[in-house]
């Protein structure tokens, strides 16, 4: 990687302060490195540096920033500092580091960026907060449908410079309606007096500026666009959203779901730029109500300790029975959270995932319990017992509660998700730990209750 060859002599230059000879060094590295480089480095030297980039390049370094990293330089930036930065950004990007700041700070950034500019952002600070509105830039390029192709070409070269991608070409009416969108190969391609309307079949799709911004994500992934447009209530055209922030929302959500997932609450940065306080914080809570939690499981056993003193063999096992739950359910969990997060099934499809989980669990649990039988029976041998009538029952007890539990893990991990997301909670917090401990303390249950049928007067 390019970041690894330069790191050393980016070091070197810095600690020698030969900040000429780190500019030439940087001028052909991308932005998305230089950010990376800086993030090690004391908030002191990494303004030093900045100093040394220009503007456009800057904003670019500051916006592949984590968010704790960006408050320290913000901090430290001249005033001049924070317009240069700030002007060079796309008004989303703005939004979205202001939405990190702290409200002192919030002001000062403000008061750094132009008037004009400042009623844009205000006006997407507007929208609630993980709605599309909040990702869109005005920055795009709208024509009229009457318009011949070399009127509109002109008016793209007059005002294409400041919009953010000139993929798509929005076509709108007179009161600013969005009515079609066309690429900007078509208009290429067409003869100059030809009018837009010749190349329009008014058939586009559109975001809502309410619209949740994992639905935009659903969007792009379904119609492969590199932008879609936003409108508003009535369908005008207020911004579009283009594919790389997109990209940056899918991250954050699959890294979000995959943190709850774990048993803990998400993280507000990046793992590295959290401090230990911070992630004991997210995760000292749910630790201490699966603790809780797992104290049921003892109460279960302690109901049996009767039938586990009779048969101490069957004790040897316990870890077995229920880890085999607790792995069945989150594999089930886990395959239906993220079949509902990808829209693959919805939450009224709970009914036909219900039969598939009740089939797929009893083959899978009949497949491990014949395996138990047959391991229980072996293990009964190697410790010096006969295969006779207590180890052959010791040995079905744990098959059918291997069946039972794996069962259960199994219809427990489907059919959680779908509860949730009945009540509007986060399907995501149906995690491994939390199916585990649900099925902790069921396969302890199942484990001594067939036990203790299947064994009462011959070892217990």
């Amino acid at each position: 990687m390019l970041i690894q060859l330069i790191k050393p002599e980016f070091e070197e230059l810095i600690e020698a302060k030969d900040w000429v000879g780190l500019k030439d060094v940087l001028t052909d590295v991308p932005s998305q490195d230089i950010a990376e480089l800086l993030i090690e480095l004391p908030g002191d030297i990494a303004v030093v540096v900045f100093r040394l980039l220009k503007k456009p390049v800057a904003a670019d370094v500051f916006a592949a920033m984590p968010s704790g990293k960006g408050v320290e330089l913000l901090e430290l930036f001249s005033r001049q500092q924070l317009n240069d930065v700030m002007s060079n950004l796309e008004p989303d990007e703005q939004v979205a580091i202001l939405e990190e700041l702290p409200g002192h700070l919030t002001q000062r950034v403000m008061n750094s960026i132009d008037p004009q500019e400042q009623v844009q952002i205000k006006k997407i600070l507007g929208y609630p907060e993980e709605t599309v509105g909040r990702l869109m830039t005005p920055r795009y390029v709208r024509i009229k449908s009457d318009w011949t192709i070399e009127r509109s070409m002109k008016h793209i070269r007059k005002y294409g410079e400041i919009a953010e991608t000139l993929n798509v070409i929005y076509v709108v009416d007179d009161s600013e309606h969005l009515i079609d969108d066309l690429r900007i190969t078509r208009l290429i391609l067409a003869e100059t007096d030809d009018t837009i309307e010749s190349l329009m079949d008014r058939s586009f799709e559109a975001l809502s500026v309410y619209d949740d911004q994992e639905e935009a994500v659903k969007m792009f992934a379904k119609y492969d666009r590199v932008a879609l447009p936003v409108v508003d209530t009535d369908g005008v055209l207020v911004g579009i959203v283009t594919v790389d922030d997109i990209i940056d929302v899918a991250e954050e959500e699959t890294t979000e779901d995959m943190q709850k997932m774990a048993g803990m609450d998400a993280l507000d940065d990046y793992y590295s730029q959290t401090s230990v306080t911070g992630m004991v914080k997210k995760r000292v809570r749910w630790l201490i109500l699966l603790f809780v939690g797992q104290m049921l499981t003892v109460t279960a056993m302690s109901a049996y300790e009767s039938v586990i003193a009779g048969a101490v063999l069957l004790s040897l096992f316990i870890p077995m029975i229920i880890s085999s739950g607790g792995n069945s359910g989150s594999q089930a969990a886990t395959l239906i959270i993220r079949a509902l997060a990808t829209d693959d099934i919805r939450s009224n499809d709970w009914k036909k995932i219900l039969k598939r989980e009740l089939l797929s669990g009893l083959m899978l649990g009949a497949l491990i319990g014949v395996l138990g039988v047959i391991m229980t029976s072996l293990f009964g041998i190697m410790q010096g017992q006969e295969l006779a009538e207590p180890l052959i029952l010791t040995s079905v007890a744990i098959g059918l509660s291997l069946l039972g539990v794996i069962l259960f893990g199994n219809m427990s991990g489907a059919m959680l998700p779908f509860i949730l997301t009945k009540v509007n909670l986060d399907p995501a917090v149906t995690s491994a730990p939390f199916v585990a401990t649900l099925v902790d303390v069921t396969g302890i249950i199942i484990y001594f209750s067939i036990a203790a049928f299947l064994l009462k007067g011959v070892l217990l």
